[in-house]
């Protein structure tokens, strides 16, 4: 007899803590860190806020605090302590001492999430990148333990140190990735410029996280992107063909999602992938509707489509999950705004629509008379146009089409209207 046994995990349960200066709401602050933590595959058993001018130099929220914390994590069993801010190294180390949870600050536990999403080789390096330049100035020692005893007759002491030895091998490192990430990016530079020669016009989805962008993107091209209610579900950009209803074609480009204090190495890390938005033709601005901080994910992304440079794109506000709101009049709308249900196809049908008005005009309506000689040139309108009417005449074929201006153009003798 054979016996089964099954290796279960104890989920690691988390106390979120957050110091209210002022500057932003706490509580909505925290809501969107429980939302990273579930991600993460974290309880979140407790929050703490501690109201103060500034955050401590040592302990980011004082001794006091910090012993009433101790007492918590000791008396619940607490694996992780998440805190709502980016840690100095030294408070870092001086709340694992006193409290002996290990500890996780924002930025480490978006890294963490990002490093586990990204799938392709650039979302990879990308992401590498970020956790090195991170946790370059957070690398310590402890003097003589870490040291190397130089080789070799003659030697004065310690050599160098493991401390040094590990900086120098990141340093290496960065430079490799921002190297290849530059080869990357060069690459990625050269398919928009022959996008941009070929008059392939692009739509990029860019929204705050888990608005459904992924979901939209799956709505109207079926491209089987990963969806998950859970933040940052995908991480690398896709691109699909979506045809519109007056027969054009554009470039769909799905986006990585943003969020509030997104930590500037991750910025800088994606700035290659947020640039397929600014280069874009037209933004779609996907916000989730039944979300209360609506108002505020769309600010987030429109001040970082403002820093890409996209003052003068053409933006439509897609506001998503509608069927989730009872109200659609107490909407926030920016600019041209539709109303849509990604989920259940609510509202698609004038989002194409919108997406077609906003696109400057590159096709017409016209009707021709082919020669029989020229019948490649119907071929053509098939392929690369839209046809309307077909019939075949004593004197020709006769069509009725909407085609792309630089095609009128080549068979501009054979049209009659």
């Amino acid at each position: 007899m054979k016996e089964l046994f099954e290796n279960s995990q104890k989920q690691e349960t988390a106390v979120l803590v957050c110091v209210d200066c002022g500057e932003y709401d706490p509580e909505s602050s925290l809501d969107e860190l429980e939302e990273l933590a579930k991600t993460a595959g974290a309880q979140v058993v407790a929050r703490m806020i501690q109201k103060r001018d500034k955050p401590d130099n040592a302990t980011y929220i004082g001794t006091g605090k910090l012993e009433e914390l101790r007492d918590f994590c000791e008396e619940n069993e607490v694996d992780l302590l998440i805190f709502d801010a980016e840690l100095s190294p030294s408070q870092t180390r001086n709340i694992e001492d006193e409290s002996k949870v290990r500890v996780v600050d924002r930025t480490t536990l978006i890294l963490d999430i990002f490093a586990a999403r990204a799938m392709s080789g650039e979302g990879k390096l990308q992401v590498e990148l970020a956790q090195l330049k991170y946790s370059m100035p957070r690398l310590t020692g402890k003097g003589l333990q870490l040291s190397r005893l130089g080789g070799g007759i003659g030697t004065r002491g310690p050599g160098e140190t493991k401390l040094e030895s590990d900086r120098r091998h990141i340093r290496r490192r960065i430079s490799a990735l921002e190297e290849q990430l530059e080869a990357l990016e060069k690459r990625r530079g050269n398919l928009r410029n022959r996008r941009a020669k070929d008059g392939v016009q692009t739509v990029a989805i860019v929204g705050y996280t888990n608005a459904g962008k992924s979901t939209l993107m799956n709505a109207l091209t079926q491209a089987g992107v990963l969806a998950e209610d859970k933040l940052f579900a995908t991480l690398d950009p896709t691109s699909r063909g979506l045809d519109l209803p007056d027969g054009r074609r554009v470039m769909l480009i799905d986006t990585v999602g943003l969020i509030r204090r997104l930590p500037h190495h991750l910025v800088e890390a994606f700035k290659s992938t947020l640039e397929e938005a600014a280069s874009a033709t037209i933004i779609l601005n996907v916000c989730d509707a039944s979300s209360e901080e609506c108002s505020e994910h769309l600010r987030v992304t429109s001040d970082l489509l403002n820093d890409l440079g996209c003052l003068n794109k053409p933006v439509i506000s897609v506001m998503n999950k509608c069927d989730l709101v009872s109200s659609i009049a107490d909407l926030p709308t920016f600019g041209r705004t539709v109303m849509i249900s990604a989920a259940n196809g609510t509202g698609l049908d004038k989002l194409l629509q919108a997406i077609a008005a906003e696109l400057p005009p590159t096709r017409r309506n016209a009707k021709l008379l082919l020669p029989y000689s020229a019948a490649a040139a119907a071929a053509k309108f098939r392929s690369e146009g839209k046809i309307l009417a077909e019939d075949y005449r004593a004197d020709g074929i006769y069509l009725e089409v909407i085609a792309e201006i630089y095609l009128l153009d080549e068979y501009k003798d054979y049209i009659i209207e």
